[in-house]
């Protein structure tokens, strides 16, 4: 089977330089380096120019000369984007695309003739109707988006034939969400989970496309770094990039796809809440928010460009368009109060520094700011976030114990391979006198027997992944596995239970 894989790695532009070590350090580089080793990785990556630029800052630059050899060998292909993670469905087709320009100048002095893209990767994949004709003007072949965008609802793509949207030349390539979500979750996670998970589409002549988030190997999920390579060297598949996809399939078919982000729900959808977490109806800070920019924008427009302050006020404002703000605004579940802050004072600081603003809009400019952030400051004080994000059904985690033993046979036996190994490593860390090791490990057995392993921030799950070596993790399971299959009877029903 063919099969593109697409990741997509960005931070904000003014990331804090430790954290943005820790993701070096847990994420990208180890991703980096294991894409120079694995000869066989065929893939298509997007890094918006901020990040670039960050790199170069804080002198990561092997991160840089990887990303350039790889794109040099043809063994990656670079999309082009938002170069500040913009979400381009609110903003004016002027300052779309202005940031993918800029994204392609940033990208282009880092990359060079490396850096050629034939594809659009939207932040967050999100996508209005308007869109195509912008990125099929400036020249993009094709755009990727989540499969729930054909159609409102997912499972809806034949993978056998080629998108392309109405009124335009512009192929669009959906990713699957089923899979994708697989791997970044570690259900998939070797040749066997793999062709588990694939089985019955290895019987037909389709494709596959996944794509994932690059900081959720690693830095999100500590130890999944290691596994990703394990999963890309399946010898059933045969890894290209996304746009030799038409080289191998030939039938088009027409198609107009839906608002929509990855993230989107046909519940969203149908209810025209797609684009929530940036801009709830129910939300009064997403709306000062976007009043606010608005506002910024409108008085700058106004502004001189022969103004000696113009290119710096333009800067700024680039940074303003950032969707991070907004997302971290939502409260279901994203919430900080830095990051709202953060974004609120950009745009304070950009409209002081316009000239001839009259005084009345710096005091609503004013007004603005304190309201957004005295709002944010109550809301968290008085347990508002707390409830919505408790509200949040579609965020609902669930407990590895039912991911696996709820859902019966074989799958009863991943779980007790687990907690057998945590047992184990419990004893061997009790035998050494390391009793910290041993409490965390007493403590992790019991969360994962009454389900409250959702509640970490580091499940003990990705913890253990990072303690032993995968070949016998997956041997553990195997075992289990096993065991369970043996004793699971003919009938659906076990009697005697």
């Amino acid at each position: 089977m063919i099969w593109a894989n697409f990741l997509h790695i960005y931070q904000p532009a003014e990331q804090q330089p430790d954290i943005l070590e820790a993701i070096v350090v847990q994420s990208y580089r180890p991703i980096l380096e294991g894409f120079k080793k694995h000869k066989k990785v065929r893939l298509t990556f997007n890094v918006n120019g901020a990040l670039l630029e960050l790199f170069d800052r804080y002198k990561y630059y092997d991160l840089i000369d990887i990303l350039r050899e790889l794109g040099q060998e043809g063994r990656i292909e670079f999309t082009s984007s938002a170069k500040y993670h913009a979400f381009l469905p609110f903003l004016e087709e002027k300052e779309i695309i202005r940031q993918i320009k800029i994204n392609d100048e940033t990208n282009k002095f880092f990359l060079g003739k490396a850096y050629n893209p034939q594809g659009f990767f939207p932040p967050e994949m999100a996508y209005k109707e308007e869109l195509a004709k912008i990125i099929a003007d400036l020249g993009f072949k094709w755009i990727i988006l989540d499969e729930i965008a054909c159609g409102g609802e997912v499972e809806k793509v034949d993978y056998t034939k080629i998108y392309q949207i109405k009124n335009t030349k512009l192929k669009v390539f959906f990713r699957e969400r089923r899979l994708s979500n697989l791997i970044m979750s570690a259900v998939v996670r070797s040749r066997e989970t793999l062709i588990e998970a694939m089985k019955e589409d290895l019987k037909t002549n389709r494709y596959l496309i996944t794509a994932m988030d690059g900081e959720t190997f690693g830095h999100h999920r500590p130890g999944l770094e290691k596994l990703l390579f394990d999963v890309f060297e399946v010898p059933d598949f045969d890894l290209i990039k996304i746009s030799e996809i038409p080289d191998f399939y030939k039938k088009v078919k027409i198609v107009k796809p839906v608002k929509s982000t990855w993230a989107s729900s046909k519940e969203d959808i149908e209810k025209n809440i797609q684009f929530l977490s940036w801009s709830d109806p129910e939300n009064i800070i997403h709306k000062w928010q976007w009043s606010f920019l608005k506002m910024v924008l409108n008085e700058f427009y106004r502004m001189d460009k022969n103004h000696s302050r113009y290119q710096m006020i333009r800067k700024k404002i680039d940074l303003c368009l950032s969707s991070d703000q907004f997302w971290w605004a939502s409260a279901k579940p994203w919430w900080s109060l830095e990051m709202i802050e953060d974004g609120v004072y950009r745009l304070l600081d950009a409209i002081r520094n316009i000239p001839n603003v009259s005084k009345e809009k710096l005091r609503k400019a004013r007004d603005f700011y304190e309201n957004i952030v005295s709002t944010a400051f109550e809301w968290q004080r008085t347990g508002k976030i707390r409830k919505m994000m408790k509200e949040q059904e579609s965020v609902l985690r669930i407990p590895f114990k039912d991911r696996t033993i709820g859902k019966g046979g074989a799958e009863r036996g991943v779980y007790y391979a687990f907690l057998h190994m945590m047992k184990n490593s419990e004893k061997k860390a009790a035998k050494k006198r390391e009793y910290e090791k041993a409490i965390l490990w007493r403590d992790a057995i019991y969360k994962l027997e009454n389900k409250l392993d959702i509640y970490d921030a580091l499940n003990a799950i990705d913890l253990l992944r990072t303690k032993i070596p995968h070949d016998q993790i997956e041997k553990t399971i195997k075992k289990y596995k096993a065991k369970y299959r043996e004793i699971r009877g003919g009938q659906p029903e076990q009697r005697g239970s």
